[in-house]
């Protein structure tokens, strides 16, 4: 085998290798509680997701999470004809006050454990 097929070859199977270890959007939110209680994700004031430490698969976590809630924001926002920024703000409220004692959100950019 030529060293441009081995290339090739190694190339598509760390293609392959990323795709198998890819989190989709089920898989985020079943990880979702663990990750919280585990303190790499938590809730921040602007009511998506933060990564609190770049551990396992946090930042995919968090990004799948805060696309679907992006989505879901921007359709309670042009429902109820409400700022997208206002419903945010409101729901990184009531996910912070949700958050159960030892887990962390982020207050004026800093993470604390509540």
């Amino acid at each position: 085998m030529n060293i441009c097929k081995k290339a090739t070859l190694a190339l598509f199977s760390v293609g392959l290798s990323f795709s198998v270890f890819a989190l989709n959007l089920d898989q985020a939110i079943d990880s979702l509680s663990q990750a919280k209680a585990q303190g790499i994700v938590g809730e921040q004031s602007d009511g998506y997701l933060g990564v609190v430490k770049n551990e396992g698969n946090a930042s995919e976590i968090a990004q799948l999470i805060n696309q679907a809630r992006k989505e879901q924001y921007q359709k309670v926002s042009a429902e109820s004809n409400v700022p997208l920024s206002e419903v945010e703000k409101k729901a990184g409220s009531k996910a912070q006050e949700k958050t159960p004692a030892g887990q962390y959100i982020k207050r004026q950019g800093q993470w604390l454990k509540k």
